[in-house]
């Protein structure tokens, strides 16, 4: 595994700004214990100053542990001061993305509402504007870092030119404007007839539980299966799915295979495809109806289809955890996603770095790293967006030690307590 990754909420923010507020809020609390800690051993202190012969040198220690408390106390209530400023400019960035979305949208009731906010925020500390814009340019700065590294040029000799600055300032100019996707985006048009087939179907399979070896439960080698569906029954009797989805697995355009370069376009520019009609298929085929909790791992053109399914279907997508999606949606605060990115994945540039803001759920987090930083002749083939190479990085999320990685462990154990787990493959085909 190459390099090691980097953990944030959003684009430019590292955590949920509630979550800042919550370490304030403790913060805040300590304060007053410290304070109340001086002032004991101040008065301890005092009492046995008359008797500094019997005492010993316990009166310098005493002395010394008052001035400890009270520094204690000041840096707590500045560590909190400090940690709600950070919480402030943080919802500022996730506002002013909001804004933005909301705008092209003509939702004119949110807007004011969001721009009353945005006034509240600047209005309340002159240092939130004077931050924002100091973390708003070193993301703008960071967010395409490595892309410049991602093709060995030195194979074209004397010719050589800047193959990969060209391509990826193209994709990442093309992605900033379209890949991150606006609340609650909807499809276009209709993707066509599709046939879903079931294949291997597999009962009494355990659960996954590590986010690695849920990407290498996809459709293995061999296979024709594109999707494939485990279906839990919990025991409270309702049922619960789980969609593994390969990215593009076709180089044609409108053939057979609906996970082809046809699809890639319709759903980059807003079009229902025929991948995204026959993963709903697919769903029903398993059994999975209106509200039905649904969670999803998908790779590439999947990760698209996963966003659409998060923000217009009829199901109740809870978690989507996404390697290289060439878009960034914007989810609702109920709603869980897990995003990898290579910095050096052309595809995933094309989500033109996804917002400066967060989205999703306060546990929801962007991981990203250096898939390949080594230049060869496996950049022409964009090593680092294969799927194996994202397994690795799931990996290593797997072991961090990150706090939001608790909600994880609890969605393992709730997988666990499935009365029954029901694992079918399908092959989806156009028309």
């Amino acid at each position: 595994m190459n390099g090691q990754i980097e953990i944030t909420h959003g684009g430019a923010i590292a955590v949920d700004p509630e979550a800042l507020r919550q370490v304030a809020d403790s913060l805040f609390a300590l304060s007053p214990g410290f304070a109340d800690a001086a002032a004991a051993v101040s008065t301890a202190l005092g009492h046995l100053s008359s008797g500094a012969g019997f005492f010993g040198g316990g009166i310098g220690q005493l002395a010394a542990a008052t001035e400890r408390c009270e520094a204690l106390q000041a840096e707590c209530a500045s560590g909190a001061r400090s940690t709600l400023l950070m919480a402030d400019v943080y919802e500022l960035v996730e506002l002013r993305a909001e804004l933005a979305a909301r705008t092209i949208r003509d939702d004119a009731a949110a807007t004011l509402l969001l721009q009353a906010r945005i006034a509240a925020l600047t209005a309340s500390d002159p240092k939130i504007l004077e931050i924002e814009e100091q973390m708003m340019a070193q993301w703008e700065q960071k967010r395409f870092e490595g892309l410049d590294r991602q093709f060995d040029t030195s194979i074209f000799g004397p010719m050589r030119i800047d193959l990969a600055g060209l391509i990826f300032a193209a994709a990442a100019k093309v992605g900033a404007g379209v890949g991150p996707l606006a609340p609650g985006a909807t499809l276009q048009s209709s993707g066509g007839p599709v046939r879903v087939s079931a294949g291997q179907t597999q009962h009494g399979i355990r659960p996954p539980t590590s986010l690695a070896e849920a990407f290498g439960r996809f459709p293995q080698k061999g296979s024709d299966a594109q999707l494939k569906v485990e279906k839990y029954t919990m025991p409270d009797g309702r049922n619960r799915f789980i969609l593994y989805a390969h990215g593009t697995s076709s180089a044609g355009i409108g053939g057979k295979n609906p996970l082809d370069l046809k699809s890639n376009l319709e759903l980059y520019t807003g079009k229902e495809s025929a991948s995204y009609a026959a993963t709903v298929r697919a769903l029903e085929e398993a059994g999975a109806e209106a509200g039905d909790r649904v969670d999803v791992w998908a790779h590439s053109q999947a990760a698209m289809n996963s966003a659409y399914l998060a923000t217009q279907s009829h199901f109740d997508v809870g978690l989507q955890v996404t390697a290289g999606s060439p878009v960034h949606p914007t989810l609702e605060p109920g709603q869980q996603i897990i995003e990898l990115r290579h910095t050096d994945d052309m595809i995933s540039a094309l989500a033109g770095g996804g917002s400066p803001g967060g989205s999703g759920s306060g546990d929801s987090m962007v991981v990203t790293r250096v898939g390949d930083p080594l230049p060869g002749v496996q950049d022409v083939a964009l090593k680092t967006h294969w799927l194996g190479e994202y397994i690795d990085t799931a990996a290593l999320l797997d072991a961090s030690d990150d706090p939001r990685m608790a909600s994880m462990e609890q969605y393992w154990k709730e997988l666990a307590e499935a009365e029954s787990v029901v694992s079918t493959e399908y092959v989806a085909e156009r028309g």
